[in-house]
């Protein structure tokens, strides 16, 4: 594993929060909409908490039982004419994909949107074997055109504005940058893409669910890109995570409930798409790919977050998420589950991402298959630190604050001595950029000249002992 670089979250967010004026306020506007609109539909299900205890169980099981899954799926899979590919890591994935695209002489691939697939790095790859990759998505060709990556599980270009885009699509494709109507860039856009919908050699996709039952799988989309892309090229390959698995074709019924609700606010996605083997005349690749989950799966603290179904959720209920942006976290998966994800891959490069968050459990509250997205987000606190990987100041700041709290008399003190000392302290000291990384931009909030303990044992104290002694 190699120890080069560590991603820095608060860095990278530091130019989205502070030095922008626009994009943080749109972004934390339009998810908490997202939230708000996820919490009525959940609201008016009665049963929404049974879905979501049902969910969890399915996951679990399935999940516990996973060989025998996976291996049902490929039989039946089989059995419809799909082809199953095995692969153990992100670089077979790439290798079997081009390999695939070499036989049947692919020059162009068009391909929706598949969390995956970035994982692996596969675009990249292939393109510097010669194989162009078109995103069909519309976020996705947007983050493609900009050169970044996605930045939201479900909303790729979330942190863009219309007049982002509008400019973006006059460099790339030559509109007029003035024109933001989200109806013109939309049909430009499609205009754009269609020629390529015709002319590609092959179409990916990624896979929301697999069913092992009946060895089908499922894409859920909004734009219906990923059907057209499965059904125009004559060649149709799938990526799918070996944590997708769910046993029969009724826990559908489940997940589909669960899925748009927690994503964004909406009964159902508008194409719930099944895949049953190649349609006629075309020809159907599976790639079913480990890539490290089934470490992850012997991870007593973190195999959970593999019941994932990749809704963003948590990542529009989050306050670092919606303030900081998904580009900040600086790896494929961002907000509270990039959290508990990303060290899976690489504990050093990712061991600052757990403390990118408040542990307020909104995250928690909000999966839809109760992952204990916050619970988990601690206990990656506790391993980067038991491995040494916090910086000094934070190892330092850590040791003090812990031997203040447990020790109430001398937690007592500084509360009174904090006040008149911020006073008086240096700025220097006060706003130094490593000890005191909340300073760098922002004003420290005023202390209280009272603390609250001693307020309740000025004004309530004697209330509350005539209560216990009655």
């Amino acid at each position: 594993m190699t120890k080069t670089t560590k991603a820095d979250p608060a860095e990278a967010a530091e130019l989205f929060i502070i030095h922008d004026q626009v994009h943080e306020p749109m972004h934390d506007r339009f998810l908490w909409a997202t939230m708000q609109r996820r919490d009525q539909e959940a609201a008016a299900i009665p049963e929404w908490e049974e879905l979501r205890e049902i969910a969890s169980k399915i996951k679990e099981h399935t999940l516990t039982h996973l060989d025998r899954y996976l291996e049902e799926f490929e039989t039946n899979a089989t059995r419809r004419g799909a082809h199953v590919h095995w692969a153990r890591d992100a670089a077979e994935h790439n290798s079997i994909v081009y390999s695939i695209l070499e036989d049947h002489g692919v020059k162009e691939l068009i391909k929706s949107k598949s969390m995956l697939q970035e994982e692996c790095g596969m675009a990249p790859f292939l393109k510097n074997r010669g194989i162009k990759v078109i995103e069909s998505d519309l976020g996705e060709r947007i983050q493609q055109l900009d050169g970044q990556p996605p930045s939201h599980i479900v909303f790729p270009s979330i942190h863009k504005t219309r007049q982002d885009v509008a400019e973006l699509f006059a460099r790339t494709i030559g509109t007029d940058p003035n024109n933001d109507d989200p109806h013109f860039l939309t049909e430009v856009m499609r205009n754009n893409a269609r020629p390529r919908f015709l002319s590609a050699g092959a179409g990916m996709t990624g896979g929301n669910f697999a069913i092992a039952e009946t060895g089908t799988f499922m894409v859920c989309t909004n734009e219906g890109n990923a059907d057209i892309g499965a059904s125009v090229p004559p060649l149709h390959i799938a990526s799918i995570g070996i944590e997708k698995l769910v046993p029969r074709v009724e826990d559908m019924g489940v997940f589909l409930r669960l899925l748009a609700r927690s994503a964004e606010g909406a009964p159902l996605t508008q194409y719930s798409s099944h895949f049953s083997g190649p349609r006629k005349g075309g020809e159907l690749h599976i790639v079913l790919v480990d890539n490290g989950r089934s470490r992850r799966l012997g991870m007593p603290d973190f195999w959970h977050s593999l019941k994932c179904i990749r809704c963003g959720a948590c990542m529009n209920t989050c306050p670092v998420y919606r303030r900081s942006g998904g580009l900040s976290y600086g790896a494929t998966y961002s907000g509270p589950i990039g959290v508990i994800l990303d060290p899976t891959f690489d504990e050093f490069k990712y061991s600052e991402l757990p403390f990118h968050s408040t542990l307020c459990g909104s995250c928690t509250d909000v999966c839809p298959v109760k992952i204990d997205i916050s619970d988990q987000i601690y206990k990656w606190r506790r391993v980067m630190a038991k491995k040494g990987y916090l910086p000094l100041a934070k190892k330092l700041s850590f040791a003090v604050a812990g031997h203040v709290f447990g020790h109430p008399e001398e937690y007592h003190a500084v509360g009174k001595v904090a006040a008149p000392a911020m006073d008086y302290a240096p700025h220097f000291l006060m706003y130094n950029r490593t000890l005191n990384p909340w300073g760098r931009d922002r004003e420290l909030p005023q202390v209280a000249k009272q603390s609250f303990r001693e307020w309740y044992l000025e004004n309530r104290s004697d209330d509350a002992n005539v209560q216990e002694q009655s």
